[in-house]
């Protein structure tokens, strides 16, 4: 069966991959549209087999159909593809100059597995299925076991879409399994590269999967990250109380289920005491929420009574793990000195826990960001004045993550073109990428240079005329005008 199915595909690529982007795009746009018709019936299934919000899932079909037509939009500007041309020159003394264009082309058939925690934006139509259409790779896609009717009808609205745009079946192929299966696709010899979305332990199990075969091949992983938080004292003081309610929505946004949730956050000793019992107090008023289903939240609740046995911790908010399904926040303290004593600490718990870390000296912070493990996101609580003194600080922060920001809280991810979803291990397989955002694409495309090809037999992107009207370099300057 994996060998029909890869067969499909890449039979399918060496059509797809030619297709104009104007047809590309109008597909993409297809699949938003055909979601958009079925959304009364994707919506409730997806809160139905998620347990999160109907106004959580109508947010997340919102992204989910915005980035399609992102990605669709990026299709026919073309810019994406990178288009490079150094001219020829036969009369160069005292030898001719090769004629030599570039660009971006697709690597074939990419595997993408689906997230328990986004039914939609993560999913069977999310952005890596999306990003590697978008670059004309077909997509054998594996559905979560946590939300699988959400998925098929996700997957049929898609083949309605590709049978509409008269593509080949091949294009976009849903499959459903459990590990065995996940492994099987990931080893297949046709299979080019994959996607994946979900904890370390398995994301890193299939990339080594992908490095042991005979033509290894990249493994896009999201893995997760905790997301530190850095203070400092001027700041917090000036800011505690709002800055303790904006810290405490976001570690319960979602049970605490999204991949840039806040999990720690270091303290200055000053301010410790006032910012833990301004967070417990905005906790009273947060009711535990149910969790995505009950494998995560068996979980997490095994991870917090992991951290209760250990006695570095004490203890400000206990989870309540009385109903199981149901998420309770949790917040412990720890000291610097033994934050920094074991790596234990760093450790994600998927679900509304916060570790605060209290630091004594600004030495002591430095001791804690060279320690840090790759993050997808750090957070810094400092006024201009402050930022400038620890300028030495934010520069190993810079090495530590994907997106370091300055202002609010890492949960919300804006989808555009700057974004950066991704950053060093173990957060991602590879911190070069991102999973959200329009550099997306880049992921399921390789550079391939054409020397001296006939005029003729140009892509489009190549051709001197510039039919694409796109900027391409020329001679090193950036340009739409043609090549005279």
């Amino acid at each position: 069966m994996i060998d029909q199915l890869f067969n499909a595909a890449t039979e399918a690529f060496f059509q797809y991959k030619n297709v104009s982007a104007n047809l590309k795009a109008d597909f993409l746009d297809k699949i938003a549209e055909v979601l958009e018709a079925n959304r009364s019936l994707i919506v409730p299934a997806a809160v139905e087999e998620s347990n999160l919000p109907e106004g959580r899932i109508n947010g997340e079909f919102g992204r989910t159909t915005g980035q399609i037509k992102l990605f669709a939009n990026m299709v026919r500007e073309g810019n994406w593809l990178e288009a490079t041309i150094d001219p020829g020159d036969p009369h160069r003394e005292p030898l001719p100059k090769a004629d030599i264009r570039k660009m971006l082309v697709p690597i074939g058939p990419v595997v993408v597995f689906g997230a328990s925690n986004f039914p939609l934006a993560f999913s069977t139509a999310g952005g890596d299925t999306i990003s590697a259409l978008a670059a004309g790779c077909p997509v054998i896609y594996k559905g979560h076991p946590a939300h699988p009717q959400t998925s098929r009808l996700v997957a049929d609205c898609i083949h309605k879409a590709v049978i509409s745009s008269n593509l080949p079946e091949g294009v976009f192929i849903h499959v459903e399994g459990g590990i065995e299966i996940g492994q099987l696709l990931v080893q297949h010899p046709l299979a080019k590269a994959v996607a994946f979305t979900g904890s370390y332990t398995g994301g890193k199990a299939l990339f080594d999967l992908a490095g042991k075969r005979e033509e290894p091949i990249p493994v896009y992983a999201e893995m997760g990250s905790v997301n530190p938080v850095f203070t400092f004292p001027q700041k917090l003081g000036n800011e505690l109380v709002p800055l303790a309610q904006s810290y405490t929505n976001s570690i319960t946004m979602g049970s605490g289920q999204f991949c840039t949730n806040p999990g720690l956050i270091f303290v200055p000793r000053e301010h410790a005491h006032e910012f833990e019992t301004a967070i417990a107090q905005e906790l009273r008023n947060i009711a535990g929420a149910p969790m995505l289903h009950p494998g995560i939240a068996k979980a997490y609740y095994e991870s917090i009574e992991y951290y209760q046995s250990r006695e570095e911790l004490r203890w400000v908010k206990v989870a309540d793990p009385k109903h199981l399904i149901n998420g309770s926040a949790a917040l412990a303290e720890i000291k610097a000195a033994d934050w920094l004593a074991d790596d234990v600490f760093q450790k994600e718990v998927f679900g509304a826990f916060a570790l605060m870390v209290v630091y004594d000296s600004p030495n002591q912070l430095m001791e804690a960001a060279k320690k840090l493990h790759g993050q997808l996101t750090i957070t810094v609580w400092g006024d201009v004045a402050e930022l400038k003194q620890n300028a030495a600080l934010l520069n190993v922060l810079e090495e530590k993550c994907g997106r370091l920001l300055f202002q609010g809280v890492p949960t919300g991810v804006e989808v555009g073109y700057a974004m950066q979803h991704g950053g060093p291990f173990p957060s991602t397989t590879d911190s070069r990428s991102t999973s959200v955002g329009a550099g997306a694409i880049k992921r399921f495309a390789r550079p391939i240079a054409f020397q001296d090809m006939p005029a003729d037999l140009l892509p489009d992107a190549l051709k001197n005329e510039n039919p694409m009207k796109i900027v391409r370099q020329v001679n090193g300057k950036f340009t739409v005008e043609k090549i005279k």
